[in-house]
């Protein structure tokens, strides 16, 4: 199914980070490919992803064990390569031959057989998937900075750092002379802002971009769950209540359910789904460049593609960050904030001191 061609115009584009390339700003994340997603329903996300006006493809090598990397390289191959799709995939928890980490050696085979299962050449936005204790961080840096001037990865990135790792990181580039990563990929969404209190500034002082993995709070932020009733069936939560920081007990409260109202109030005022108006508000946050979006059906991604032509008024914004706003935490942040007018994060997104 091809997409309407007044459709294809309202997808928008954005550099990814100071350095990086520019990309479109909702992500195809692709985790559901060779588990909940066969090959053939893969595909044709891919292809409308594609004719929608998207560009950037994101994997990792742990996705459904490889199949998901496997996939995207017969899907390259089948359309005589990637044209202007920008491909990114992850390494760091995958164990090529016994190895797996930051060192170089893990690296190199990580890397290696991840262009094997891709069918390409290069990756243009490689991943660290987190930090890695047992290595020094020069290590991991030299080593992408090694295949940078090799021209197997174009530009690095990583995924589920913390403020300090990211300076760290940062600082060690700078030291070695690599280039600095274009992107940071950390959990953040209306139920979750745990980013803003130092991934996100360390990032936007950096140069460096997010993009957000799980910007539905795993499903919570369509409105598809209920405070009475345990999720069950094909659905993330149905499957395993339990799943991950989207589990169920964890996020059945009353805070959730603040949020959940006030979205729902928007949407039927803008007659737009709950999803469509919490992937706006996401987007309007600072440094955001790209949010990934997954889906396990070409329906489930189409609507959420669509979501790209809404824009919130400034009131909804500051409805959406008011309710979701997460507190500070009494030291050293409040007091800070209170004390010597520590920059925080105002309802419109923008750098503010108080």
């Amino acid at each position: 199914m091809k997409p309407n061609t007044s459709n294809q115009t309202e997808m928008r584009y954005q550099q990814l980070g100071q350095n990086g390339p520019l990309v479109s700003r909702l992500s195809l994340g692709t985790m559901t490919f060779g588990a909940e997603t066969d090959e053939a329903e893969a595909f044709r996300q891919l292809d409308y992803f594609a004719d929608y006006g998207g560009t950037f493809i994101d994997t990792a090598d742990v996705y459904s064990a490889g199949d998901s990397e496997e996939i995207i390289g017969r899907w390259i191959a089948k359309r005589g390569g990637l044209g202007n799709m920008i491909l990114a995939t992850k390494g760091r928890f995958a164990p090529p031959a016994g190895s797996y980490g930051g060192s170089r050696r893990a690296i190199v085979k990580a890397l290696e057989a991840s262009l094997k299962r891709l069918q390409v050449e290069a990756i243009d936005v490689y991943y660290m998937h987190g930090w890695d204790i047992h290595t020094d961080i020069a290590e991991t840096v030299s080593t992408l900075g090694d295949l940078i001037r090799t021209g197997k990865i174009h530009h690095i990135a990583w995924s589920n750092v913390s403020g300090w790792q990211i300076q760290k990181i940062v600082s060690t580039c700078d030291q070695l002379g690599v280039a600095r990563p274009v992107a940071v990929q950390p959990q953040y969404n209306l139920l979750d802002r745990g980013i803003e209190i130092e991934v996100l500034p360390c990032s936007l002082d950096n140069g460096i971009a997010l993009a957000p993995w799980s910007p539905l709070g795993g499903g919570w932020l369509t409105g598809k769950y209920n405070r009475q009733t345990q999720p069950s069936g094909n659905t993330r939560l149905g499957e395993d209540p339990s799943r991950g920081v989207e589990a169920y007990d964890k996020r059945n409260t009353d805070k959730t359910y603040k949020v959940l109202d006030v979205l729902e109030t928007i949407a039927v005022q803008h007659k737009r789904p709950m999803s469509h108006v919490a992937l706006a508000w996401l987007l309007s946050r600072p440094s955001v460049a790209t949010l990934l979006i997954g889906a396990r059906t070409l329906a489930q991604l189409q609507d959420n593609l669509e979501s790209i032509s809404l824009r919130l008024e400034g009131k909804d914004i500051h409805s959406l960050t008011q309710v979701s706003a997460p507190g500070l935490p009494e030291y050293p942040y409040q007091f800070l904030s209170d004390w010597s007018g520590m920059p925080i994060w105002d309802e419109l997104g923008t750098k503010a001191t108080r």
